[in-house]
């Protein structure tokens, strides 16, 4: 269905959405997840995902709106090439109008890019207190400018990025490290509950996130919280089967508390 509903309207509807979850305790996995799929929305792009930098400037993947984007950037961190591996390393816009064009740049990615269905890639730096902490990368299936107005939408979802990974701490160089390991290790936990819930209940690792974020909003807790509890309790009844519990959240409810 199309949405009638003017693009700067839906920006600043976003935005403010967003800074009202910063301003009340939120989950930065899912508040991050969020936000990529924000991108989709507003920026016209097939799909959009967050990397984030460790203390020692080793990139992970947070968040990505689909296992082939999730895929492709785990490819791009493996072979140390692509927009936003760049984006990360100069800290500046990466834009990328048509990947055919840019085979010799980025021999392994670009390719790989194209196998997956990707025309265009962008990526747009996350910076805080002078220190580049990641890349949003942008992924369009048709090749695509990003014009003006898009990379600045583009830079204030990044920008959010970055205060939600630094929540309350001023963005100095000493307060930025503890809450990089903070996202990074909630990431793990996320990650690892995703593929146990997956395994128990029979679904996809995509059916079991979207699982895990529904029942951590019908209950008002964090979606890392939900993870950890998951991947502390005990070991399930042998007699458990895919498919046991019920549908949909009360199936993540029946594993989470056996």
């Amino acid at each position: 269905m199309v949405n009638d509903t003017p693009r700067e309207t839906r920006v600043l509807s976003a935005v403010v959405s967003l800074v009202d979850r910063l301003l009340d305790d939120f989950d930065v996995v899912d508040l991050l997840t969020d936000l990529t799929e924000r991108c989709v929305d507003l920026l016209d792009v097939s799909s959009a995902g967050f990397l984030l930098a460790d203390p020692l400037q080793r990139l992970h993947l947070l968040a990505a709106t689909s296992e082939q984007t999730r895929e492709v950037e785990l490819f791009q961190l493996q072979a140390e090439e692509g927009p936003c591996v760049e984006c990360y390393r100069t800290g500046q816009p990466v834009l990328v109008a048509d990947m055919r064009t840019e085979i010799e740049r980025w021999p392994q990615f670009a390719p790989t890019a194209l196998d997956a269905g990707f025309a265009a890639v962008h990526a747009v730096p996350m910076r805080a207190a002078g220190a580049v902490l990641g890349a949003l990368g942008l992924f369009d299936t048709q090749p695509k400018e990003l014009g003006e107005a898009d990379r600045l939408v583009g830079q204030t979802l990044a920008h959010i990025a970055c205060v939600a990974v630094l929540q309350e701490h001023p963005p100095t160089p000493d307060t930025v490290l503890p809450p990089l390991r903070a996202a990074l290790a909630g990431r793990v936990q996320v990650e690892q509950a995703k593929g146990f819930l997956s395994e128990m209940l029979g679904v996809s690792v995509a059916d079991a996130f979207r699982l895990m974020r529904s029942y951590s909003r019908i209950r008002s807790e964090h979606l890392t919280a939900v993870a950890r509890r998951l991947m502390n309790r005990p070991a399930h009844p042998s007699g458990t089967r895919a498919g046991d519990g019920g549908t949909g959240p009360q199936r993540a409810v029946t594993v989470v508390h056996c």
